[in-house]
This record gives C-alpha cells, sequence and structure tokens, in this order.
C-alpha cells in the first residue's frame, strides 16, 4: 500500500496529496507521515514546491475532518456505535469522545499532528458531542497546518533519510499516544480513589 502511495504521489503530485490526506482523515489507516516527509523530500530536490505542498496538504485534510465532525454531527453516536467496529472498537471510541469532551480545542488541535492515531475518532465524537463547529473548524486548520508544516519540514531536511525519520516518528507517535492513555488512567484512578 505504501508503494503505491508514494507512487501515486510522484506521479500525480499535489492532486494525489490532496487526495490522500483528505481519506486518511476520515480514518482510512493510510501513511500520511510517511507520505508527508516523502512530500517534502520532493520539496527538497524542487519536484514540488514547498509551501504549496503544505497547503494542499493542510486543505485535504481538513476537509476530510469536516466530513468526519459532519458524520458525527448528524448521525450522531448512533452512527459511531453501529460503525464502531471499523474505527478500532468501542473502548477506542470511548477514549476519543472521553478525549473530545475534556480537551475541546487544544484536544482537536493536538489529535491533528502530534497523537495521530486518535485524530478521526475525534473528529466524529466532536460533531456528535456538537463541539460548536467554528471553533472546531478554528483548531482543525490550525493543528493541520502545524502538522503539515513539520512533516514537509522534515521531510525537506532529512530528504537524504526519509524512510529512518519515518521509522522513528511513528514509534515517538504511539509512545505519545501510550503516555497519553497512561496519564488518563491514572488521573481516573485517582478520582475514583479518592470519592472512596
Amino acid at each position: 500500500m505504501r508503494e503505491l502511495i508514494l507512487g501515486l504521489l510522484s506521479q500525480y503530485g499535489s492532486p494525489a496529496l490532496f487526495g490522500v490526506t483528505a481519506v486518511a482523515s476520515l480514518g482510512v489507516p493510510l501513511p500520511v507521515t510517511v507520505l508527508l516527509i516523502v512530500a517534502g523530500s520532493l520539496a527538497a530536490q524542487g519536484i514540488m514546491p514547498f509551501w504549496l505542498t503544505i497547503v494542499v496538504a493542510t486543505c485535504g485534510a481538513v476537509l476530510g475532518d469536516q466530513i468526519g465532525y459532519g458524520l458525527g454531527r448528524w448521525g450522531g453516536l448512533a452512527l459511531i456505535t453501529r460503525f464502531g467496529r471499523f474505527l478500532g472498537g468501542a473502548e477506542r471510541i470511548a477514549k476519543a469522545e472521553a478525549h473530545a469532551r475534556q480537551w475541546g480545542g487544544p484536544g482537536v488541535f493536538f489529535t491533528r499532528w502530534l497523537v495521530t492515531p486518535l485524530g478521526s475518532l475525534v473528529n466524529l465524537t466532536s460533531g456528535a458531542t456538537e463541539y460548536p463547529w467554528l471553533r472546531f473548524v478554528f483548531w482543525d486548520v490550525l493543528g493541520e497546518a502545524v502538522g503539515a508544516a513539520l512533516y514537509v519540514s522534515l521531510g525537506r531536511v532529512f530528504s537524504d533519510r526519509v524512510v529512518e525519520l519515518n521509522a522513528v516518528l511513528g514509534d515517538f507517535s504511539w509512545m505519545l499516544l501510550a503516555m497519553a492513555a497512561t496519564a488518563v488512567l491514572g488521573w481516573l484512578l485517582l478520582r475514583l480513589r479518592r470519592r472512596s
């Protein structure tokens, strides 16, 4: 799959980047981080314009996020529950919903580029919990722009070490997710203990 997507990027450039980032923001497990890093490498080689690459990736991701938000808003919790197994199961959805309710805008922001595995679920749960749309758009655009700029810039700077950089970032993202889950679980346990 990764080779196919990278082939599309090298053959079609910006339209492929836009399409893949939009589809990935809907929750389809595509290697967006490596795609952005490779796009940055292509920008370093002069094949793709640097700023246009960031704008295209941001716009594609924001479009996908908005569709996810809309599905959650108009489909509600019934839709999320019905298709929950495709999104990682009830436990993952519950975590994303708790994250959306507790963290609001900053939660949307950080799931765009730092804790990306929760991004599509936060989109759905933000819509389902009726988080204000204009606030969602603000934090979404800001987060996606930061994420696109960060990963494209890393690809541009480390264009000769794209594969190694992708491996390190993938491990780092999962480590942050595990740390966040541990912190939330610890906080919940402390709350339960204080109530007892």
